[in-house]
């Protein structure tokens, strides 16, 4: 999870910086962090539209100039061709709905998350799809 943590800080999001990382094997296969997409304009210049409408955490997606962390890392696996079926995802937030769809149809076999997000639905649909998936605990003295 530190890994994610560290990816993270990458993000220029003014709301939540999120971290993603798809493992198998013990390999790193991917990773990404919620920003918009490349030679596009960032938040911090252009300003937050979600922010700007008072949206709430959790919905109206689309009207988000970025792509959550978890896009980001299937975008890059897809990019370089790499498969990412049968891989465990690590971030730093548990995934929207969006994010659940496609780490479900991408093969995504487990998902370790540390804060949680407002959506029920996401893990609901997870489960159905037989994906496990838990909250991190780090050890103790971490």
């Amino acid at each position: 999870m530190q890994i994610t943590q560290l990816v993270a800080t990458r993000s220029t999001c003014m709301r939540r910086q999120v971290g993603a990382m798809l493992v198998k094997d013990r390999n790193i296969l991917a990773t990404g962090y919620n920003g918009v997409p490349s030679g596009i304009t960032h938040c911090d210049v252009t300003g937050c539209l979600r922010d700007q409408l008072n949206v709430p955490s959790g919905e109206r997606h689309e009207l988000c100039r970025g792509l959550h962390a978890e896009q980001n890392a299937i975008i890059q696996a897809a990019r370089h061709g790499t498969n990412i079926a049968g891989s465990t995802l690590y971030c730093t937030d548990s995934p929207c709905i969006i994010c659940s769809k496609m780490l479900i149809n991408a093969g995504v076999n487990e998902i370790i998350y540390g804060r949680g997000y407002p959506d029920q639905l996401s893990l609901e649909m997870l489960g159905e799809a037989g994906i496990r998936y838990h909250q991190y605990q780090p050890a103790v003295g971490q």
